[in-house]
């Protein structure tokens, strides 16, 4: 009959009253439509019905909810698997439970044979001071064993008498630039070792993922969790100093086999030829693993102390922490990745280090374009990456907002640097730090990330914190500085519709809009006619990656 018109085959049409788009606060749609991995419609459901023949129609409760899917922009997946092999030291909250963890470890162990533990915060511990443990500790957990311990932030190990021995760290022992022995004043090592020091025992000890199943297992493991946490992007990054390596062969055969559930783009640490992709590369959905941007440290953390000041610490007066580059180093490596068509992405966390950091990028803007690099060029490429950038002054801000920079942030890191921030760096510093609502502000673009395993990687945890500035038990009341509190759209933005930014991938995923890869997550419940607070409460019932059923709670 005149006026009929035949319906449009696609292989997937959602349906629900809580479909947040995520292009805007607030916005919403009644249907998706999925064909061949992308979305070709986000709209009415009346016209959805009336314009689509679906081969499978899923129909959310009305207390769900639809989301683009998850992500985190800064992690490093190889060494999260290193530490499912070791004895995880997360979540002890005295001296005492770490070590005895160790000791239970030593117990099982065969005498002689290496003992590693990860992810110690002693800053958690209630039974001491807020001090790095020292040999003298581990060898209270055995001396029969070498022990070395990693520090959550991995920017300091500790090892025992044995592990000592058995590296050659002696009397004296001077590590050289960019990384610390810790002396006594018997110029003996006490077992600590800050920042590239600690690389010693990363290229000493066995790694067990060099074993092909092993490692298999563990990642495969690690992704389908990430999955069930509605992760569908993740920017992974290698640290060869630490050996924290990440192989682009190792996620495509999981993809070959069909086992890869999550977006994967590859950063590394180290100089390399990124393959050009063709625009029917970019626009493919399927493909799920790219390299991406390369990394360069500039300092260490906060929490060890070894995070770059401009003064000294306050709870250590002796100390602006440590830069692991030279101004002239750091200046020529920017430089030179940037002219070799790479995208820099520079750890930053303390003030100096931030100096440094935007000291070299001033460098290669001006230097790139006494090279021949035109305006328009340097307009088109990617945005200089800032990771962590935790602390910044006025001047430091000024700065900044002459560049073409894009921040990747950790917000989880403030439920428990709250504790202790203002001890290490004094009030007035503490006002300048993690001010997410004032990048903002400014006209920075934010991505979400955990620093995973630093953090989980899960992204309830770091939305939570954006939103409240609170710690997991609510505290304090109101959030800490609660002028840098940004809205729950805005932090939920951070963990999806911000993070292909950093890519140059948003014309293909982060929103729910037509022509966008079909990533998407159904969610228990509508989060944004909740507190901010509830989101902690949040759970994953679907993952969708490309429209594929990737992870289901059912």
């Amino acid at each position: 009959m005149k006026g009929d018109t035949m319906k449009t085959s696609i292989d997937k049409l959602f349906v629900g009253k809580n479909i947040y788009t995520m292009a805007a606060e607030g916005d919403k749609v009644e249907a998706v439509g999925v064909k061949d991995g992308k979305i070709v419609f986000a709209g009415a459901a009346a016209q959805a019905q009336e314009q689509f023949d679906a081969a499978e129609v899923v129909r959310l409760k009305d207390d769900q909810a639809m989301l683009p899917g998850f992500g985190d922009s800064h992690l490093h997946f190889y060494a999260y698997c290193q530490t499912l092999t070791t004895v995880d030291l997360a979540g002890a909250t005295t001296k005492a439970e770490a070590l005895k963890r160790l000791s239970d470890k030593a117990k099982e162990t065969p005498e002689g044979m290496w003992i590693k533990g990860s992810n110690f915060d002693q800053s958690k511990w209630t039974d001491c001071e807020d001090q790095i443990p020292t040999k003298e500790d581990l060898d209270k957990a055995s001396d029969k064993h070498p022990i070395v311990i990693k520090r959550c932030c991995l920017h300091t190990a500790v090892a025992n008498t044995m592990a000592l021995e058995k590296a050659n760290v002696g009397k004296n022992y001077d590590f050289g630039v960019g990384g610390k022995v810790e002396l006594d004043a018997d110029g003996m090592p006490n077992g600590i070792l800050r920042e590239q020091a600690s690389k010693i025992y990363d290229e000493l000890i066995p790694d067990p993922l060099k074993d092909p199943a092993v490692k298999k297992e563990l990642m495969l493991k690690a992704l389908k969790d990430a999955s069930a946490k509605g992760v569908t992007m993740l920017h992974t990054y290698a640290a060869e100093i630490w050996k924290y390596t990440e192989n682009f062969d190792d996620y495509a055969a999981l993809d070959k086999e069909g086992l890869l559930p999550v977006r994967v783009t590859i950063c590394l640490d180290e100089l390399f030829e990124k393959p050009v992709l063709t625009k029917e590369e970019k626009e493919d959905p399927k493909r799920k693993v790219q390299y991406g941007t390369y990394k360069i440290f500039a300092d260490g953390s906060l929490g060890s102390r070894s995070a770059a000041l401009l003064e000294p610490y306050n709870d250590a007066p002796d100390s602006k922490g440590i830069m692991v580059i030279d101004q002239d180093g750091l200046n020529e490596k920017v430089l030179r990745g940037y002219e070799q068509g790479l995208q820099p992405a520079i750890h930053c966390i303390g003030d100096g280090g931030l100096d440094a950091v935007l000291t070299a990028i001033e460098y290669t803007v001006e230097k790139s374009r006494e090279h021949g690099m035109t305006e328009e060029e340097q307009k088109a490429r990617l945005p200089f990456r800032l990771i962590h950038v935790q602390m910044a002054n006025e001047e430091l801000i000024a700065r900044m907002k002459k560049l073409p920079l894009i921040l990747d942030i950790q917000p989880v890191f403030l439920i428990t640097d709250l504790h202790w921030i203002e001890e290490r760096i004094g009030a007035e510093r503490a006002k300048y730090s993690y001010m997410w609502k004032r990048y903002q502000d400014e006209g920075f673009i934010l991505t979400g990330s955990s620093d995973c395993p630093v953090e989980s990687y899960d992204p309830r945890f770091g939305i939570y914190a954006a939103a409240t500035r609170k710690d997991l038990a609510g505290y304090p009341e109101g959030g800490y500085h609660s002028d840098q509190l940004v809205s729950l759209y805005d932090a939920v933005a951070m963990y999806t519709k911000n993070i292909p930014y950093a890519n140059g991938e948003q014309e293909y995923m982060g929103t729910i809009e037509t022509g966008k890869f079909a990533d998407l997550v159904i969610v228990d419940r509508d989060i944004f006619s909740r507190p901010a607070e509830d989101i902690l409460n949040m759970k994953v019932e679907k993952t969708y990656l490309a429209g594929d059923e990737v992870y289901s709670a059912e």
